[in-house]
């Protein structure tokens, strides 16, 4: 669907937007001012006014076209001002993830040379103020918050929000004729923002993405999904990823969507209810604990209710697959005794959710559809800006990441001798593209410009040919696009057998008692796992069934409680091939999660970490292995 203005730049679209809904109540973005608070919604009119008081201020701080501005917040309006008054001033965003420690925050400031600093709550200023001393091109600190604890208020350096509003109203008459200049001469080619990787591996590096590349993604998005003035998004993946920012971000606004903020994380279900959204962008990992909530709740219901369950499942299913006549009369039927009730607790209005960033379980993805909720899955890297490729509404294939996207072509690369086994554009949409497994390539207007000051990061990333090599393994399937795993994760056995981990964990997921899983076994004779137990279902059992425990560390060692996994790990495996079954497992008694270290900002599994983390385990599991 067309966007609702023209736009070359993020600038353009800024600039449009409050053009065209100058003078009206049109609601552009919403926030809850406290917790017990109700939505306070905002129109293109104010937000006009907040983001050119913050543009001024920037000019009165003699901010240069492409000087770095860093911001440390949560997904909140602020981000939003802050993010347009630097698009306007022709300066460049540089986003951090608030779950990173000071250390990390000073090499990203250090890096990108950032001059001034936006951050959000107390925690945040707290770790700017600990690395200011050591950043010698940061000159200040504005804080959205006013702090709790007064000595985080750093003599002249920092400054709260509010304060620097009022000085740039009051600017804003000096430069007025400024800010007309900077804004037009912005570029398709200048740098809109620097995205720093969340470093799974080595320092940071800081994805250098243009507006072109941005405003191409967009527009490709808009090709391919429907996004409209009708639409309400709930925004709560971290606005410093380049998933969220493109397509919960821009793509809503360009489409004359309304962005309304949830409160945290972990806040999502009773926002949804509030809010009503009728798109949600998402990773896999809420979609698994709404999967795994709901099919507790079933097993925990009697047998009549179980067998509801199970038919309005398979009822759903087969309309879902095109089947109507009776099957239509008994979805209906199925959607008032099931169905409905989960569609309340999403707000009742779900058009589609978005799931990117990890892959998705199929047998989530189809309980989900046949709930109809729909699931559009997408594929991209913050790299390439970052979408390449996208399920159509209505159109969506279960097990594939979609068609690619319009202007963009990608390629897969033969991981034995660099051959281009295939290659398709997203104007072609062919569905006679078979492939073999290789490595997935990307060449578009989406590529970004290079790695920030790096060089050679940059030509191991993007080759002669223009092409990005993602380090992502997949293959065409009629036409569409399949991961099946990231080289780096592939685990060679010794048998010499290459194993993908991702689509084991992903079958794993669904088990009611699994709440994060990794496979490991490099250079060994057999798989094995690290498993993460769903506590509040293990906790339950141990109470049925009178297991006395002192903490979790001593129920996980009780046998009745192994042989629960040992029967879920023989299940299971029973679908894999024999170099791919899991023989052997041990239970932790903590989550894997951003603050301990164990998974990224936008909820990646750090393998080395949980490698080193839990190498006694590891050993304990091979030790005779004899590879």
């Amino acid at each position: 669907m067309p966007t609702v203005v023209a736009f070359e730049t993020l600038t353009d679209l800024y600039q449009n937007l409050t053009k065209k809904y100058e003078n009206s109540d049109k609601t552009a973005f919403a926030y809850k001012p406290s917790p017990n608070k109700a939505y306070k919604t905002v129109t293109w009119d104010t937000v006009k006014q907040d983001v050119t008081a913050v543009a001024s201020y920037l000019l009165e701080q003699e901010v240069q076209k492409d000087d770095r501005i860093a911001i440390l917040s949560e997904n909140r309006y602020e981000w939003m001002v802050v993010d347009l008054a630097i698009q306007m001033v022709g300066a460049i965003n540089v986003s951090l993830y608030t779950t990173l420690p000071p250390n990390q925050c000073e090499y990203i400031l250090k890096d990108s040379e950032a001059r001034i600093f936006f951050v959000s709550t107390g925690i945040q200023l707290k770790k700017a103020v600990k690395v200011f001393d050591n950043c010698p091109d940061l000159e200040s600190i504005i804080a959205f918050d006013q702090p709790k604890v007064k000595k985080y208020m750093k003599g002249d350096e920092v400054k709260l929000f509010d304060t620097i509003c009022a000085a740039g109203m009051k600017a804003e008459q000096k430069v007025a004729g400024e800010l007309k200049k900077r804004s037009k001469s912005v570029t398709t080619e200048d740098v809109a923002t620097l995205i720093y990787t969340s470093g799974t591996t080595g320092q940071p590096k800081g994805a250098m993405l243009t507006h072109r590349n941005i405003v191409s993604n967009v527009k490709a998005a808009h090709d391919a999904i429907d996004i409209s003035e009708e639409d309400r998004c709930l925004s709560f993946l971290p606005l410093c990823h380049s998933f969220e920012r493109t397509a919960g971000y821009y793509a809503m606004i360009a489409g004359g969507a309304e962005i309304y903020y949830a409160e945290s994380v972990d806040t999502v279900a009773r926002n949804m209810t509030e809010v009503h959204p009728t798109i949600v962008i998402s990773v896999p990992r809420l979609f698994e604990k709404i999967y795994n909530l709901v099919n507790k709740s079933v097993k925990e219901g009697s047998a009549v209710q179980q067998y509801i369950f199970s038919w309005a499942l398979e009822v759903g299913e087969r309309y879902w697959n095109g089947h109507r006549g009776l099957t239509a009369l008994q979805k209906t039927i199925a959607d008032r005794l099931v169905f409905n009730k989960l569609k309340e607790r999403t707000g009742g209005r779900i058009r589609f959710f978005v799931s990117g960033g990890a892959a998705l379980p199929p047998e989530i993805g189809i309980f989900f559809m046949a709930a109809g909720l729909n699931i559009i899955e997408g594929y991209g890297l913050t790299e390439t800006s970052p979408v390449m490729c996208c399920n159509p509404y209505g159109g969506e294939i279960i097990g594939t990441v979609g068609q690619v996207l319009n202007g963009i072509t990608v390629g897969i690369q033969s991981l034995e001798d660099n051959r281009i086994l295939a290659q398709v554009s997203g104007e072609d949409y062919p569905t006679n593209v078979t492939s073999e497994a290789g490595e997935i390539l990307n060449r578009g207007p989406n590529t970004m410009k290079g790695y920030w000051k790096n060089e050679e990061a940059t030509r191991e990333m993007i080759d002669e040919d223009g092409w990005l090599h993602t380090g992502d393994v997949g293959k065409f399937v009629n036409g569409r696009l399949k991961i099946t795993d990231r080289i780096k994760h592939m685990i060679v056995n010794a048998g010499g057998k290459n194993i993908y981990p991702g689509p084991i964990e992903d079958m794993f997921k669904t088990s009611p008692w699994i709440d994060q899983l990794v496979v490991i076994g490099e250079k060994k004779t057999f798989m094995a796992a690290i498993i993460v137990p769903d506590f509040e279902a293990l906790e339950k059992y141990a109470k049925q069934e009178n297991i006395e425990y002192s903490n979790i560390e001593e129920l996980l060692q009780k046998e009745s409680i192994q042989n629960i996994y040992s029967k879920e790990i023989r299940e299971f495996s029973k679908e894999l091939a024999s170099h791919e079954k899991i023989r052997d497992f041990r239970l932790v008694a903590n989550e894997f999660t951003v603050e301990t270290g164990e998974l990224t900002p936008t909820l990646k599994v750090k393998r080395r970490i949980i490698e080193e983390k839990y190498a006694y385990l590891i050993n304990d599991i091979f030790e005779n292995d004899q590879d």
